[in-house]
């Protein structure tokens, strides 16, 4: 399947989520500290990008589509470095502040290229700036082909129900990236995208193929979800739906980082959906984009031209 250029570009992706900022410390680690047995690492050079619900909707555009991104940050240095990290991008954002809140941001210390720590800064939104939110997400939607939520687990889709039915009843395709073990709050939601893990923490541990497939076909009953996208890392990607069930093998040559590749897989198939294509037909294009995306350091993008060379 290709798709020209300008179609892509027809396509809007409403992204609703947790966003966060990576900050990437990179250094040179030649001793062990006299103070305690860990290295010491002499910073070098510094990056920083878009993480979560951001780098989602940058995938998108990427791709050459358009994104919109609704979320909530603090007031804060990190929140506004994301602002300026974004201001390029052809984002649009719609930033609720919350004055009380730390913007996530996700410090990686890098030497000899492996990660040898992370360091989280997060704190929980409040509930009046998330009602805000709502607000805007009900003027967005009309313009927007598709739907998708980016669940970090950070507290900013505590109202995710609610929009999830205001999207059903505009009939818009809804994709969500979750997180937690309770998927009640999914109900209805045109495709779940859980890994391995995540899916474990809701149907619990499975013997092989058959007992899978009963238990996510179960929950697929279960929650009203027309589908459930199953990530499985070097194995490649499995989707359930009313048909049955369609595999597709992992396609990364080398793999570098998996750091994104489930933000890169969601914002491929949002993007096509929003397109014009049914799932099955976008997820063999979201797997290769996945391939392409683990060959790269940190939360990357694939463009155009990558996903369709």
């Amino acid at each position: 399947m290709t798709i020209s250029k300008e179609r892509l570009q027809q396509a809007r992706v409403l992204v609703v989520g947790d966003v966060m900022l990576d900050r990437y410390w990179f250094g040179a680690v030649d001793r062990i500290s006299p103070e305690a047995p860990v290295p010491v690492v002499r910073v070098t050079r510094e990056e920083e990008r878009s993480g979560g619900a951001a780098n989602v909707a940058f995938n998108v555009v990427t791709l050459g589509a358009q994104a919109s991104l609704l979320t909530v940050v603090g007031d804060d240095e990190a929140s506004h470095k994301l602002e300026a990290l974004l201001a390029n991008t052809g984002i649009q954002t719609h930033f609720g502040r919350d004055a009380q809140l730390k913007t996530t941001v996700k410090l990686r210390v890098i030497g000899r290229q492996q990660q040898l720590l992370r360091m989280d800064f997060e704190n929980t939104p409040k509930s009046e700036v998330l009602a805000s939110q709502t607000t805007t997400f009900l003027e967005l939607l009309p313009s927007h082909q598709a739907v998708l939520f980016s669940d970090y687990g950070k507290g900013g889709l505590a109202h995710v129900s609610d929009m999830i039915a205001r999207a059903v009843e505009a009939g818009k395709p809804i994709l969500i990236d979750p997180k937690g073990s309770d998927y009640s709050r999914y109900q209805h939601a045109t495709v779940i995208t859980p890994n391995r893990t995540e899916l474990q923490q809701v149907i619990g541990l499975w013997q092989d193929e058959s007992e899978l497939q009963t238990k996510v076909q179960n929950l697929r009953q279960q929650l009203g979800l027309q589908t459930v996208l199953l990530t499985r890392s070097e194995e490649g990607m499995t989707l359930f739906d009313a048909q049955g069930r369609a595999d597709v093998k992992a396609q990364a040559r080398e793999v570098f980082d998996v750091t994104g590749a489930g933000d890169t897989v969601i914002a491929t198939l949002a993007t096509l959906v929003a397109a014009g294509f049914s799932l099955r037909q976008a997820l063999p294009l979201a797997n290769k984009a996945a391939g392409i995306v683990v060959g790269k350091f940190g939360t990357a993008t694939v463009s155009y031209e990558e996903l369709f060379a």
